[in-house]
């Protein structure tokens, strides 16, 4: 993997996007050649094109990163990733239609446009043809060694073999375990050298997953094995970088002090991101405001009841405050004030309500608490003060989510679906701690774009 600000990025994505680069300033280029040899133009300089190519293939590419054709599905799917790949060029295409209106002297004609759009279309599916499976391959995986050959050992094992898996365990050492699951380790005394063993089955990672770690760290075994220039992590860390989240079954307090992460070297990063908060909330709310006022006409015509709504929410440090809504569900929700756990088709929402829920229409009234500074676009989800309670505890570093402000879309929003039980929580909440540790500007970035695609292909909104 490579470590892009904070945030690792797979060896075979990587790869795929920078061909996908190639492919659309390709088809750029020959969407311009296609449409003047209609016309009978002659040859022109490449170069004098550059800003019309440039911003082509910027917008698309970042229009494929927005709508999920770099994620696990479309790496597995090629009827998937046409679908993705038809829809990111599409808007792609909106978008540079909106920054040619504004800068019209770097545009493309509308007739080159459309034929770099086709000829995009076909050559980045025909790359996914062409590589098939390749990606998904062995080639592209990382070899791991399990120290360990109990039920953590077990977990990495179950992991490997998920679709999109990174890694691949080529062995498993036993360490003396009292409960041993894993029935192909082999155990330590019978190797005479751990490092050899690990070099000879061509691993670049040993990951120490060890059910008790009091005197039972092979000290010098991972001393000789880092020397030899393998990569040594711990399970904690390992499934950090693996799954985009603090896995709460493995993590300690030790390692949430220690390790890498909860920067205190904020203040620029902060200060950019409230800038922008202000910006886009404010933009947001002007540009969506006759679709905000249409949809609160529609609610009252449908029931009773007002059609915007206060709720108390759990906010930065712990303090409280109020977010605006849309309401989607009938006026006697929630008899009493209790809060109660949105479920699946739940009978209390109302058919306006499913509508704006899906299309997340419901949630940009928020917009004003960002405006006002109670919450951020980006951040976890803000919960009602009785779930918090309750969620304090029962899972362990809850607290710890309310360190960053609360926002309208986030790493657990666009990874997890709707969260509506305590265990859902308890994923949610391995998302958010890994966005509290691991927060950058490219992060946040990364969340907005895939919030596009959680808009536009709303699995899991209840």
């Amino acid at each position: 993997m490579i470590r892009l600000f904070k945030h690792y990025v797979p060896n075979a994505v990587l790869l795929l996007g920078l061909l996908d680069l190639v492919l659309l300033l390709a088809a750029g280029e020959l969407g311009w050649i296609l449409r003047a040899h209609q016309l009978g133009m002659g040859p022109t300089s490449m170069a004098d094109r550059a800003p019309q190519l440039l911003s082509y293939t910027a917008f698309i590419e970042v229009s494929m990163i927005a709508v999920g054709v770099y994620g696990t599905d479309a790496l597995q799917s090629l009827r998937y990733a046409t679908a993705r790949l038809i829809v990111a060029v599409s808007l792609g295409v909106i978008g540079l239609s909106v920054l040619y209106f504004l800068i019209p002297e770097i545009s493309f004609w509308r007739s080159n446009l459309l034929y770099a759009m086709g000829v995009s279309v076909v050559l980045l599916i025909f790359l996914r043809i062409l590589l098939g499976k390749t990606l998904g391959s062995q080639a592209f995986k990382r070899r791991i060694v399990v120290l360990g050959a109990g039920a953590r050992a077990a977990r990495l094992k179950t992991l490997s073999k998920a679709p999109g898996a990174g890694f691949a365990v080529v062995g498993y050492v036993a360490m003396s375990e009292a409960n041993r699951v894993i029935p192909e380790a082999i155990a330590r005394d019978a190797i005479y050298n751990l490092a050899d063993h690990v070099e000879l089955l061509n691993a670049s990672e040993v990951v120490l997953a060890l059910e008790e770690r009091r005197n039972a760290l092979p000290l010098k075994d991972l001393l000789r094995i880092k020397t030899t220039g393998v990569h040594v992590n711990e399970i904690s860390t390992f499934l950090e970088r693996e799954t985009g989240r603090v896995d709460l079954d493995s993590v300690n307090p030790s390692w949430l002090i220690f390790s890498d992460g909860f920067s205190s070297g904020r203040m620029v990063s902060s200060a950019f991101k409230r800038l922008f908060d202000i910006c886009a909330s404010l933009l947001l709310l002007v540009l969506t405001l006759p679709l905000v006022l249409v949809t609160a006409i529609a609610i009252k015509l449908e029931s009773k009841g007002p059609a915007f709504y206060r709720q108390r929410r759990v906010g930065l440090y712990g303090v409280g405050f109020d977010v605006i809504k849309l309401r989607s569900m009938r006026q006697d929700a929630e008899v009493g004030g209790k809060a109660v756990w949105a479920e699946k088709d739940d009978p209390r929402i109302t058919r306006i309500g499913r509508i704006i829920r899906k299309l997340r229409i419901d949630e940009l009234p928020q917009c004003w608490s960002v405006l006002k500074g109670e919450m951020s676009f980006v951040g976890p989800r803000p919960e009602r003060p009785q779930f918090v309670e309750d969620l304090e505890q029962k899972l362990p570093y809850y607290a710890e989510r309310h360190m960053v402000k609360p926002g309208i879309t986030g790493w657990a929003q666009i990874n997890y679906p709707y969260g509506a039980s305590i265990e859902d929580s308890r994923q949610k909440l391995e998302y958010d701690l890994f966005y509290a540790k691991n927060y950058s500007p490219f992060l946040d970035l990364l969340i907005l774009l895939q919030t596009i695609r959680v808009v536009l292909f709303p699995e899991g909104a209840r």
